[in-house]
């Protein structure tokens, strides 16, 4: 039988410059998320959502979210938002996710290193390649979509890949676990990459373990929890809002991928995704050889469903939905080097590529643009938030509710809602002139006209469009 490798803590032990540069980047994300959040540019979904779900399960409370009126289960069976809610018992804050979101993308640096130093490179070309993870477009740009387990994910499909070559089974099975409780749908990445690990890696048993739990958790989750704590299929809402096209049903979905080809390849052959695969390629084009792109087996299912979706959300580097491939990405672009393979060898080009990259596809420039467009109310939305001082009930728009998320009941003023029952609520906070996602300056006033004919609410705050009414009784 093959000896596996053992860790020895010395060979595989972060430098401290690339651990300084690892803690500067979890501050920049921190820093950059809080920002955006104080600027009223952070939305109801998904920050909102989230928040609110991890502060009633710090309370001890049933973790409906009052947007859709289910359990947090019922999202994805995300069951890693109860141990983060630990944090929210110390303090309860919506801070606690953008901390953890920073620290989670930056110490993806870390399994980077590690994986390109069990594979033979040296420690500068390791250190340049950990750079070139966290000057990925994708982290920072996530970073500044609200919050999404995902990103938690990352690291530890990286730690899994490590722990398996290693030998270490058990840290694999956290890993996956890790995964897991992160999002039902990344159950297939992890199938696929036990798939990987068996065929690419000769890695029998945690290529084994990886795809028996993978498909077991995909079952439990599609078939009981999810349904269980919304009452619907788990793949209704997908259907709906992105394969639409191949069926109204989990298995009808998958029945189509396999009987009906031709409606999965004229989703695939688009000017769309030759662009999304463009951008995500792109930042690592260099270090990407023909020959040891087998990694990316893993990277199958969320690019498939990339590629496949109606939901053009699913094609850029803004969003949540690339994340799976990225560990993948990187993980083939370290095979072609430690082979000697790649356009790009010397760790200065590396980062000078991935530099001109960041510079080209990284958002930042909208905190000189985009997240400004809101400023003008921005003193008058702090002053009327500082007003809601119970935990009542509350109806507002999108970029206001993740600031009063922490509530048993919240709701949006958005299109779809105009007949809601006022009375339910006991402040309806409104942004006339921003009204944000989902919603108008005409949805907005025709709300106002509403609780004005309304005797139970009364007008305690104006300004700047910025309308505050609380229930009179209060």
């Amino acid at each position: 039988m093959k000896t596996l490798p053992k860790l020895d803590p010395k060979k595989y032990l972060v430098p401290s410059s690339l651990g300084k540069i690892i803690a500067l980047t979890s501050l920049i994300l921190f820093i950059s998320s809080s920002v955006r959040h104080i600027l009223f540019q952070s939305n109801a979904l998904d920050l909102g959502w989230f928040d609110q779900a991890v502060y009633l399960i710090s309370q001890g409370k049933p973790p409906i979210v009052s947007f859709v009126d289910f359990h947090i289960l019922g999202d994805h069976a995300a069951f890693l938002f109860y141990p983060i809610a630990l944090f929210y018992k110390i303090y309860p804050s919506v801070y606690w996710l953008f901390i953890i979101q920073a620290i989670a993308l930056a110490l993806g640096a870390i399994p980077v290193w590690q994986l390109a130093i069990h594979s033979g490179l040296k420690n500068n070309q390791a250190t340049a390649l950990a750079i070139v993870y966290l000057l990925y477009p994708l982290i920072f740009n996530i970073n500044l979509f609200d919050f999404h387990l995902d990103v938690i994910a990352v690291p530890a499909i990286l730690w899994g890949v490590l722990a398996a070559r290693l030998g270490y089974v058990g840290w694999f099975c956290v890993a996956i676990v890790i995964i897991l409780g992160c999002k039902a749908i990344l159950s297939l990445t992890v199938v696929a990459m036990g798939l990987w690990l068996l065929i690419g890696e000769k890695n029998r048993i945690c290529g084994t373990i990886a795809i028996v739990t993978g498909i077991a958790w995909f079952m439990i989750a599609t078939q009981i929890i999810i349904p269980f704590f919304t009452g619907t299929d788990a793949a209704v809402q997908m259907a709906d809002e992105r394969y639409s096209y191949l069926g109204d049903s989990l298995g009808e979905i998958a029945l189509n991928l396999f009987l009906k080809p031709q409606l999965v390849l004229s989703k695939l052959f688009t000017l769309a995704n030759l662009e999304y695969l463009i951008l995500l390629f792109i930042p690592l084009i260099w270090g990407l050889y023909p020959r040891y792109l087998t990694p990316l087996i893993a990277a199958i299912p969320p690019l498939g469903l990339n590629l496949i979706t109606d939901y053009t959300a699913q094609k850029n580097l803004t969003h949540q939905y690339s994340l799976p491939i990225l560990p993948f990405l990187i993980l083939a672009v370290i095979a072609s080097l430690s082979h000697g393979k790649g356009w790009i060898k010397k760790p200065k080009w590396m980062i000078v590529w991935s530099i001109v990259g960041f510079l080209a596809l990284a958002k930042y420039g909208y905190f000189s643009s985009l997240y400004l467009k809101s400023l003008d109310t921005w003193q008058a939305t702090r002053e009327a938030i500082a007003l809601v001082n119970t935990k009542g009930g509350v109806l507002t728009t999108s970029p206001i509710a993740p600031h009063l998320t922490h509530r048993p009941l919240i709701k949006l003023a958005i299109a779809g809602s105009e007949s809601i029952n006022l009375n339910q609520f006991d402040y309806i906070l409104l942004n006339k002139r921003h009204p944000g996602w989902s919603s108008s300056p005409e949805l907005v006033s025709n709300f106002i006209d509403q609780v004005q004919q309304n005797p139970d609410f009364k007008l305690t705050y104006e300004r700047d469009e910025i309308f505050l009414f609380k229930k009179s009784q209060q």
